[in-house]
């Protein structure tokens, strides 16, 4: 029961990360929003979603989910395709 909990948070969470990854606007709130969408990314692999299913719902690449689950700033430039 627990394993399905989980898993059912992970995709909670998953959806809670396309949605502050979809709403950004202004630099600050733009900032703000994505340390929050990137926390959501952040629990919704540690609940068992998996890395190429987390870049294919935010529409980025696998490698740059990758450097925000490991804690680093991806490059700009990949952020924005």
């Amino acid at each position: 029961m627990q394993r399905r909990l989980n898993d059912v948070t992970g995709w909670v969470l998953l959806a809670v990360a396309v949605v502050l990854h979809r709403t950004v606007a202004s630099k600050a709130a733009t900032e703000r929003l994505q340390r929050q969408r990137n926390a959501a990314l952040r629990g919704a692999f540690g609940r068992g979603v998996q890395v190429p299913e987390l870049a294919a719902r935010l529409g980025l690449s696998e490698g740059w989910v990758r450097q925000v689950l490991n804690g680093k700033r991806p490059p700009e430039v990949e952020e924005a395709a």
